[in-house]
């Protein structure tokens, strides 16, 4: 009972300090929502202290996110960081009922924190960058100093004095205040930050793409097939997945981009704007991406029409050649505008396999999340060493060199698609009804192509399933099989054959460091 009496004695005071300390977050966190809007939205604290969290994160980590939460995987770590700074700020809000400075300091502190972070990223634009996170952190600050005061008046009263009713009217109207004016800073904050994308959004609403000078092949009958359930050859831009490290979607406006190519071997380097690509002859080309962080049978792969210029052609025009006929380099290291890398071989991309700097996706100009103005798309690599979104930057350099992005966290330096299939339908732990079962789905072996797919129900023999018309050696491939489907617990497996004669293997590994491997398998029960 005596635990419960104090409880009861001491729950008002930390509910006020409490109330405090959150209001003292939310106002630094608005604030320095409006400084970013002023001076560069990815330099706010949530997004500077996200990216420094996730550069940090294990790769283990990163792919078991990624795994669970999949493109919500950046929501998650925002709201977590929102929660954490949520509770601190109520500790602190506690603390400065009896000490103010030290719970001013406390909210202080982190605002170094998020100014630290602010300069540690890869496209810090210099001091600048941490404004944000001290602006906030002061205007924090000095809202705790100021209703921690009031609410250790106010819980100091006694009950029913006209003092202690004036300061609980005043710590309210002062919360009330603080709450209106940050909520206030919060959404001039967000206006604009929206208004420093408009010009990126006008840009990309504006661009006419060129009608390619080398179109995609037509695309042969019979590459759909009519099955329910199975995924569409071409993935709609809306569909096709997103794995990045971008907290914020960069909005790069098409008239100020330009690229740049330097470094070893390049005898005559060069800056392009989009207009220098725009105005070369384009192709056209049907290809499937596919993430190094696909799980055998995971959703990371899509099929889409890319537009751009062929990137041989522009490395050879700045005197680039591959290591195969004497070049110096062996490395080519793409950076983003928010300052990711990514390392491809140079050898592949000038083996005259369709490497593209694209410009369009599926008709249109590529969207903000797939890279816009312009990305890189590789066939027959995983994206985290080809497909370069947001692309401003490329340098030629060796593999002994330098580690981009991802080798620096244990990935593999070179990294070819393997060999995959997956069942689409019939999903895990279906019920379909006994008698004809088409099991269906996709399977790609970007660059090789696919010749032959097979299913095995149970421990039973493999079975061919038929395949449907493939594009080109480029694109993923729809198979089908038509199990003749009896009563009970049943287990489906697929492999795939690649265009070499591969079969794709039985032996089970992770994503890290170069991709996943094995066959995919469903459980379903026939009724």
């Amino acid at each position: 009972m005596a635990v419960v009496s104090i409880f009861r004695t001491h729950l008002p005071r930390i509910a006020l300090g409490a109330s405090a300390g959150l209001l003292s977050g939310f106002t630094a966190l608005a604030v320095a929502e409006l400084v970013a809007g002023l001076i560069r939205p990815a330099a706010g604290p949530v997004t500077v202290v996200g990216g420094a969290v996730i550069d940090r994160t294990p790769a283990a980590v990163k792919d078991f996110a990624i795994r669970t939460f999949g493109e919500d995987d950046k929501t998650v770590l925002q709201l977590g960081i929102l929660a954490v700074l949520a509770l601190i700020a109520a500790v602190l809000g506690v603390i400065a009922l009896r000490h103010r400075r030290a719970g001013a300091c406390g909210i202080l502190l982190f605002g170094a924190v998020g100014a630290a972070a602010a300069l540690s990223r890869p496209d810090s634009q210099g001091i600048g960058d941490i404004l944000p996170s001290l602006a906030g952190a002061v205007a924090g600050a000095l809202v705790l100093y100021f209703l921690a005061g009031r609410a250790s008046q106010e819980s100091g009263a006694e009950e029913g004095a006209s003092g202690g009713r004036w300061n609980r009217r005043g710590f309210l109207v002062a919360a009330g205040a603080t709450a209106v004016g940050a909520t206030t800073a919060g959404f001039l904050g967000r206006y604009l930050t929206g208004r420093q994308a408009q010009g990126a959004t006008a840009s990309r609403q504006g661009l006419v793409l060129p009608a390619p000078a080398s179109p995609a092949p037509p695309v042969p009958k019979g590459v759909q097939l009519k099955v329910p359930g199975i995924s569409p050859f071409t993935t709609p831009n809306a569909d096709f997945y997103r794995v990045d490290t971008a907290l914020v979607v960069p909005k790069v406006d098409a008239g100020s981009w330009r690229l740049r190519i330097h470094g070893k071997g390049v005898s005559r380097p060069r800056t392009y704007t989009l207009d220098d690509l725009l105005s070369r002859p384009l192709i056209e080309r049907d290809i499937t991406l596919t993430c190094v962080s696909n799980e055998v049978g995971g959703p990371y792969a899509g099929n889409a029409r890319w537009l751009g210029v062929r990137l041989s052609e522009l490395l050879a025009e700045c005197g680039v050649k591959p290591p195969s006929a004497g070049g110096r380099a062996d490395q080519l290291v793409a950076r983003s505008v928010d300052g990711m890398t990514l390392g491809s071989p140079v050898e592949d991309v000038m083996d005259g396999r369709d490497a593209l700097l694209a410009v369009g996706m599926n008709g249109e100009p590529l969207p903000f999340d797939h890279g816009f103005p312009v990305r890189m798309v590789v066939p027959g690599l995983f994206g985290y060493v080809s497909a370069c979104k947001w692309i401003e930057d490329i340098e030629l350099t060796t593999f002994d060199t330098y580690d981009p992005y991802w080798v620096k966290r244990k990935w593999a330096r070179r990294a070819p698609i393997k060999t995959q299939s997956r069942i689409d339908t019939p999903k895990p732990f279906a019920r379909p009804d006994a008698g004809t079962v088409v099991v269906a789905g996709v399977a790609w072996a970007q660059h090789r192509g696919i010749t032959r797919v097979q299913v095995r129900v149970d421990d039973g023999p493999w079975e061919d399933a038929d395949l449907a018309a493939q594009d080109t050696v480029d694109t993923w491939r729809q198979w089908s099989y038509r199990w003749q489907a009896t009563a009970g617990g049943h287990n489906l497996t697929v492999r795939a054959t690649d265009g070499t004669g591969q079969v794709q293997t039985e032996q089970r590994a992770r994503t890290i460091p170069d991709g996943a491997s094995g066959w995919h398998s469903v459980f379903v029960t026939v009724t």
